[in-house]
């Protein structure tokens, strides 16, 4: 038995609509032991799939074949996530409240900090 990959990544909330899985499909965004694919290709249990989606890589093993939508715990139990762990991003500083404006001096680090 086997599934689309368009719908698999959508039934296990990748994506919100299978419209938008489709669409990183047909875009390149979505491989499957490393070929990309279109849409339509099918997954079995043991494909490795690889997602670029929302700024970040998903590398997921197919445990479990969905070709409809489920809650978030069961969509949890079809995969195996092999996914590097997201990028840290640095809080933004901030200043005491009542500091007042902040000095040339800080202004420039403040700005060296956004670059």
């Amino acid at each position: 038995m086997s599934t689309r990959i368009d719908a698999w990544v959508w039934s296990v909330r990748i994506f919100k609509t299978r419209t938008a899985a489709a669409e990183a499909c047909r875009a390149g965004h979505v491989k499957i032991n490393d070929v990309t694919v279109k849409p339509s290709q099918s997954v079995v249990v043991g494909d490795r799939v690889r997602v670029w989606a929302h700024h970040r890589e998903y590398v997921l093993e197919v445990t479990q074949l969905l070709s409809k939508r489920v809650g978030a715990p069961l969509a949890r139990a079809a995969y195996i996530d092999h996914s590097p762990p997201p990028p840290l991003i640095p809080a933004m500083p901030r200043r005491d409240r009542g500091a007042g404006r902040p000095t040339k001096r800080e202004r420039r680090q403040l700005e060296k900090f956004i670059r």
